[in-house]
């Protein structure tokens, strides 16, 4: 009966701490873009394109991102991520890049609400770059899950 106890013990031990440990570390969700010009709302006429990779870690809500482009009518004056909206769709800028001069690639993060998180999973988010030639924006993509 002792060996049975400390058998049982140690199994109750192994699987808690699996569960710890599994609980301590962050999921993190691996995001994508394609940027082009006719994803734009309305649709632009340019040869620019580039993309976007990104990760959120879902516990803190650190959004980490990378963007690379080329072929835009000109310098960048503005770029943001917007939401929520479906492809297709406007929205207001939810997190603006705060680099200058705004060139390729960008790297950056940001910390989003719990909000901001959930539309950037369900793929509520889109990224723009706007240039003086297209200030509505030149080239866009819908931020999605990477498979």
């Amino acid at each position: 009966m002792n060996q049975m106890n400390r058998f049982l013990r140690a199994a109750v031990f192994t699987v808690a701490f699996t569960f710890l440990a599994a609980g301590a570390h962050a999921a993190t969700v691996n995001l994508k873009a394609d940027l082009k010009a006719s994803s734009e709302v309305p649709p632009k006429e340019s040869a620019g394109t580039g993309t976007l990779t990104g990760t959120l870690d879902t516990d803190t809500n650190e959004f980490k991102y990378h963007v690379e482009f080329s072929g835009l009518t000109g310098a960048v004056v503005a770029a943001h991520f917007h939401g929520p909206a479906a492809a297709g769709s406007n929205a207001k800028p939810q997190v603006p890049v705060k680099v200058s001069p705004i060139a390729s690639p960008i790297d950056g993060k940001a910390t989003l609400t719990p909000e901001q998180a959930k539309d950037l999973v369900d793929a509520k988010w889109y990224f723009n770059l706007h240039t003086q030639a297209n200030p509505g924006g030149e080239i866009r993509g819908q931020v999605q899950k990477a498979e």
